[in-house]
């Protein structure tokens, strides 16, 4: 299955600027949408499905739409892993890998310990009335908690931060920058050697983390498949819930009157939660490449074209939500496409929803008095692929 390399018959050929698209690429999503709701994009290399209901069309399809791309940017940072794998090989990753990330294990296994992270994190900086909340705080606690999950024992948080953010930015290298690449192969080292020690250790006793559950899966997991899985974890793991924290702290802090209405109703967090990774979704589109012809979106793509499924703008069809463009938790709900669709629905959306949605936003509002954002020029929202606040410094009364 060969991917061509230029647009499919008939479909519209779009010129997007990647930068602009870092900068804020919703214009350009809503233009798509009403104009070319799949189109070539030259400075992508594939096309891009920027409807709601085309995005859930597809993702019904995963025998047409493949995760198994040619030659994609995850492919290159990590190798062979299961958001890149389709069933039975999915299945079997996912089966051995995902029991420790359930509801339930979440709140028996992980909750306590996600807590204690937090007062931890908290206790460090309350003292201090200002921090930027994203490097002192919503980072090292999705690092950690993630660390914790994985099972990776002598890795600290710091360590699976900095791994992340390697690999994040080589998965959306589509400027093909040889630095980027650099550092994602030192990362990518280091976490196999860590995923090995890891690995043997729970071989010995088992720990209930993810590498544990791999490394005793009835259906036998390689080590090599294990640390190309963890690896995939990592990346995702610490941005989605860092960035939904960083962005839902920032929007109710810039709508006074949607906080007071959160902080007197606990339930609303959770609402909060979804409304924030619908608005600005963290991971913002991923790959798909057709082993048929397949119509879609009034264009026959062929066989072996590479299609992008933008999430990030069918989170903002207007047909689907009422002021799509606009924050508002207490819209009436419908289902958002941020944690995927199908068989790839994300794996830790549940760790995500617990540690954001129950602990760190409750914390940050209840233990800090007086929340406030800081003007700092710093402060902005920035990326595509994946899209968050570069940084979100408040400052509070101290005691």
């Amino acid at each position: 299955m060969s991917a061509p390399a230029t647009a499919a018959p008939g479909a519209p050929v779009v010129e997007l600027d990647l930068e602009d698209l870092r900068r804020d690429p919703y214009p350009a999503y809503a233009e798509l949408r009403r104009t070319a709701p799949l189109a070539w994009v030259p400075s992508v290399g594939r096309h891009l499905l920027t409807r709601h209901e085309d995005i859930v069309r597809a993702e019904k399809l995963p025998e047409v739409f493949s995760s198994r791309e040619e030659g994609s940017l995850l492919l290159r940072t990590v190798g062979p892993n299961m958001l890149r794998e389709d069933d039975p090989d999915h299945r079997r990753l996912r089966s051995a890998a995902e029991p420790p990330t359930r509801p339930r294990q979440v709140r028996d296994l992980w909750a306590g310990a996600f807590e204690k992270t937090a007062h931890d994190l908290l206790d460090g900086i309350a003292g201090r009335g200002e921090a930027d909340l994203i490097a002192d705080f919503a980072e090292p606690l999705a690092a950690a908690n993630l660390a914790l999950v994985l099972g990776l024992r002598t890795a600290s948080a710091a360590d699976v931060s900095d791994w992340s953010r390697a690999m994040m930015a080589a998965n959306g290298n589509y400027a093909d920058d040889p630095d980027v690449w650099l550092r994602a192969e030192r990362a990518t080292r280091a976490i196999e050697d860590a995923v090995a020690e890891a690995a043997e250790a729970a071989r010995r006793e088992p720990d209930g983390s993810v590498i544990s559950s791999m490394v005793h899966a009835a259906a036998p997991v390689e080590l090599s498949e294990i640390q190309n899985n963890v690896k995939v974890i990592i990346g995702g793991g610490v941005n989605e819930p860092r960035d939904v924290f960083g962005v839902g702290a920032w929007a109710l802090l810039n709508r006074p009157e949607v906080l007071d209405r959160v902080l007197a109703d606990p339930a609303a967090w959770k609402r909060v939660f979804e409304e924030t990774a619908r608005w600005v979704s963290p991971i913002g589109m991923y790959p798909r490449q057709l082993t048929e012809a397949y119509e879609i979106a009034g264009v026959t793509l062929p066989a072996g074209s590479r299609v992008a499924l933008v999430i990030a703008s069918g989170n903002r069809d207007e047909s689907v939500f009422e002021r799509a463009g606009e924050f508002d938790p207490d819209r009436p709900h419908r289902p958002h496409l941020a944690f995927g669709g199908g068989p790839h629905f994300c794996m830790g959306a549940w760790v995500a929803r617990h540690e954001v949605s129950a602990l760190a936003w409750p914390l940050i509002f209840s233990r800090l008095r007086g929340l406030r954002l800081a003007e700092h020029p710093d402060d902005r929202l920035d990326g595509w692929v994946f899209r968050g606040l570069t940084s979100l410094n408040v400052t509070w009364q101290a005691a």
